[in-house]
């Protein structure tokens, strides 16, 4: 990052959506100004100040805005579906539209408030192994893993299991080594799924370069999906997570999601911290 295109401080937003927590930058009219070192720096809850991902909003000719994500290890996170939802609420609420086109690694998304509540398309879910990606062509739908889990990609990779109670399942146990499986170049988002009811799931999840989080959004799309194909639900479903409830509708035209978000508080990053990760 280069300093000088800042002025003194930095100014960010604190956000989240059912639990699942970000960072908020929004840089419109200047340059990208989050790297690797910052998002590292700012993930960290000791001594930045901590989330699941960062979201920094940046100036687009073919959209109303664009986005790039970042986990809090640093690394580049290709689709964030809670954080899409929030940043939408806040560009709906400073121009007044009821309606934004953005742009993501995923591709062109679409969000749009209906009754108070922000949807956001996440786009068609992947479904074929090179698309995930893994690592061989392998049956997606069951993989050759401990417990028959499925993958799917939703701009990021996921591998979704269906359990039980997962209220029991060691996530932290677990996560680390499924995430770095050899079958998932691009590492995995892993997800643990029991069946409620009708069109009803609990879950939880281990995010890609995040870890244990209170919800994921990406992940909800996923295992909804994934839930649908194996034919334990139907193509509209509520899924219960540690910090809340989203719901997931597949339609025609892509994955639409929505959940509950917050604008939790603003803040300023100070020059010292900026120049000291910069």
């Amino acid at each position: 990052m280069n300093t000088t295109k800042l002025s003194s401080s930095l100014g960010f937003m604190k956000m989240h959506g059912a639990g699942n927590d970000f960072v908020v930058i929004d840089s419109r009219g200047r340059e990208a100004v989050v790297t690797h070192a910052l998002a590292r720096a700012l993930g960290d809850r000791n001594r930045g100040v901590g989330f699941d991902q960062l979201a920094e909003i940046r100036t687009s000719d073919v959209a109303d805005f664009a986005l790039d994500f970042w986990n809090s290890d640093g690394s580049r996170a290709g689709a964030c579906g809670n954080a899409t939802r929030c940043v939408a609420d806040y560009v709906m609420r400073g121009s007044g539209l009821a309606l934004v086109n953005l742009v993501t690694a995923r591709g062109h998304l679409r969000a749009e408030r209906v009754d108070g509540s922000v949807w956001v398309n996440m786009g068609a879910p992947q479904l074929l192994w090179g698309e995930v990606p893994l690592a061989a062509p392998t049956d997606t739908l069951h993989l050759p893993l401990a417990g028959d889990p499925a993958a799917v990609g939703m701009g990021n990779p996921h591998c979704v299991h269906f359990v039980d109670d997962a209220e029991t399942v060691d996530l932290a146990g677990l996560g680390p080594s499924i995430e770095h499986h050899a079958l998932f170049p691009q590492r995995t988002n892993v997800e643990f799924a029991s069946l409620l009811g009708p069109d009803h799931l609990r879950m939880r999840v281990w995010e890609r370069g995040a870890g244990v989080t209170l919800a994921c959004g990406s992940g909800a799309c996923a295992t909804a999906v994934v839930a649908h194909l194996r034919g334990l639900t139907g193509r509209k479903v509520r899924l219960d997570m540690d910090g809340g409830t989203l719901s997931v509708d597949w339609r025609d035209d892509g994955v639409w999601l929505t959940g509950p978000v917050a604008q939790v508080f603003d803040g300023v990053l100070s020059a010292d911290f900026l120049a000291a990760h910069a």
